[in-house]
């Protein structure tokens, strides 16, 4: 068995190789096989769809549940605002900077540590260490991907930058293309119906609209208008206006039950949701791993944020090193003590943890 010592510098060379690596959403070839070369080199069998990588601690009993750690191996694109070189993985008075190391890069070295450590002793559970694809984008290629491969999981843990204090919940995401439909007419006439006036008096009315259930943990459902587009030219009264809504749903609402209040309550405007599948994720904060980290006097919250948590079709709880608002960011970076601790937590939290094998 590693020393916490070991672990930590496990971890974070395996950190620095991944971000010399570039790997953003759908180009995360290279980090998928630096992934597989690793886990092979501590001899723990690897498999791989797509740009997907995982392993189990030994074969799986089907008599225990299963339990999932997961986080992700693609970024986003650097911005044109970096200092520093963001394929440079630099060390400057205790962080780490480098494109990916807060967001998701030290969760996934910290939970494979982690993995390393409990896969050397019986555990009361099946024990899966995931290297998604495509977080950045919820693409279909990612986590959605790997777990038709996986044994049936009966819990999770997602790593992604939250001061490791547990999120029991995340907000859904919904993406909306919504229309206002008018009649065309000369500008310099008083002639047809100008669609852009109808979006502007629809978005203001949506910029107002409440849905009435709150959650405990995630508050309001959060509704912003981001993205507007009408007219032909500028004499040309607009006979059509587009906008885009970003809808961030609580636990209180499917994804398809908030398009039909919104069809509800705007029936003369045309809503298409790009996509259904990204819905709101919770736990009960009674869960075993929830209430190990409530002793460790970590205290939970709900994340307004969307991780590979929407996909996942069984209880899960996102928590890893570093904060969240580094996330995205030019110059961003890992405190390296942020990855000694979340390793020494993920131990504490999850040797021995006892789960429920239900059915998934």
């Amino acid at each position: 068995m590693y020393s916490k010592d070991e672990l930590y510098y496990i971890a974070t060379d395996l950190l620095r190789q991944l971000i010399q690596t570039p790997s953003t959403s759908r180009e995360e070839e290279r980090a998928a096989q630096i992934l597989c070369e690793t886990l092979a080199r501590y001899r723990f069998a690897p498999h791989r769809i797509g740009n997907n990588v995982w392993t189990t601690a030994g074969d799986i009993d089907t008599s225990k549940p299963t339990l999932l750690l997961n986080s992700h191996i693609d970024t986003v694109k650097p911005t044109t605002s970096w200092h520093r070189d963001p394929f440079a993985a630099i060390v400057e008075e205790g962080r780490l900077y480098g494109l990916g190391s807060n967001d998701a890069g030290a969760s996934v070295v910290s939970l494979w540590a982690a993995f390393i450590h409990l896969a050397a002793t019986e555990q009361p559970y099946n024990l899966v260490f995931l290297a998604s694809a495509e977080e950045e984008i919820s693409g279909a290629n990612g986590v959605a991907r790997a777990l038709d491969e996986l044994p049936p999981v009966n819990f999770a843990v997602v790593g992604e930058p939250t001061a490791m204090r547990p999120a029991i919940c995340e907000k859904g995401l919904l993406v909306l293309d919504c229309t206002t439909h008018g009649k065309p007419g000369h500008a310099a006439r008083e002639e047809g119906i100008n669609a852009l006036y109808k979006a502007t008096e629809t978005i203001e009315r949506l910029r107002r609209f409440e849905f009435p259930l709150v959650s405990e943990w995630l508050g309001q459902v959060k509704l912003t208008v981001t993205q507007i587009q009408a007219g032909t030219q500028h004499n040309v009264v607009p006979d059509r206006c587009d906008f885009v809504v970003d809808l961030r749903t609580n636990d209180c609402y499917s994804n398809a039950r908030a398009v039909e209040i919104l069809r509800e309550h705007f029936p003369d405007l045309t809503i298409t949701p790009r996509s259904l599948r990204l819905n709101s994720s919770s736990i009960s904060p009674q869960h075993p791993f929830v209430r190990r980290a409530i002793l460790t006097g970590r205290e939970p919250f709900g994340s307004p944020t969307l991780s590979d948590q929407a996909l996942m079709p069984f209880p899960s709880v996102k928590i890893g090193p570093g904060e969240s608002s580094r996330s995205h960011t030019a110059d961003e970076y890992i405190v390296l003590d942020e990855i000694r601790e979340a390793i020494e937590l993920y131990i504490s939290l999850l040797d021995q943890l006892q789960i429920e094998k239900t059915s998934v």
